[in-house]
């Protein structure tokens, strides 16, 4: 429970601009990438081919365009990662939270350019949304992860089935 006690006791709140710099990034972009920067927006005017795009590279299933605008525009928190190379920006991250505005939120989308994995920058953008989350004072953070990122999301503080708590689906015939 370290990375909770970290995120939780942190006197540090994120910046108020919709622009943050990467926190706990692990890695050399300047090595990888030379004249680049990491950065995250909490902007939600995001160009949604582009965001298919990274959802391409990942290799999720295509979407309805206008059924994610909608899901952005009522999302409780949007988190985009880019990285910057001189003039161009590059949506490398992204991912948003819905909640009750109280007591709990849920992230969903949570996803990170194939180039770039491995490098921390899935954890620091995770980071970000807890932190942002926190911020708001929401206590109960939730998601759903497929069965070969759990063991990435157990790394950072989330249990499965918490004290016996069974999710429950209603799906349409």
């Amino acid at each position: 429970m370290g990375f909770w006690k970290s995120l939780f006791s942190s006197s540090d709140a994120p910046a108020v601009s919709k622009t943050l710099q990467v926190e706990g990034y692990v890695g050399d972009a300047a090595s990888d990438r030379p004249n680049s920067r990491i950065f995250f927006s909490t902007d939600r005017d995001i160009d949604l081919y582009e965001l298919e795009e990274l959802c391409d590279a990942v290799g999720w299933s295509r979407r309805p365009l206008r059924k994610v605008k909608k899901a952005i525009q009522h999302s409780f928190l949007v988190v985009s990662m880019w990285e910057q190379r001189g003039t161009q920006r590059r949506l490398i991250g992204f991912s948003r939270a819905t909640s009750d505005h109280a007591f709990n939120a849920t992230i969903w989308d949570v996803v990170v350019h194939p180039d770039f994995q491995g490098k921390g920058l899935g954890k620091a953008l995770m980071r970000q949304v807890i932190k942002k989350l926190r911020s708001e004072d929401i206590s109960n953070i939730t998601l759903f992860a497929d069965p070969q990122v759990v063991d990435f999301y157990r790394n950072l503080g989330f249990m499965s089935d918490p004290e016996g708590i069974k999710g429950m689906f209603w799906y349409p015939d």
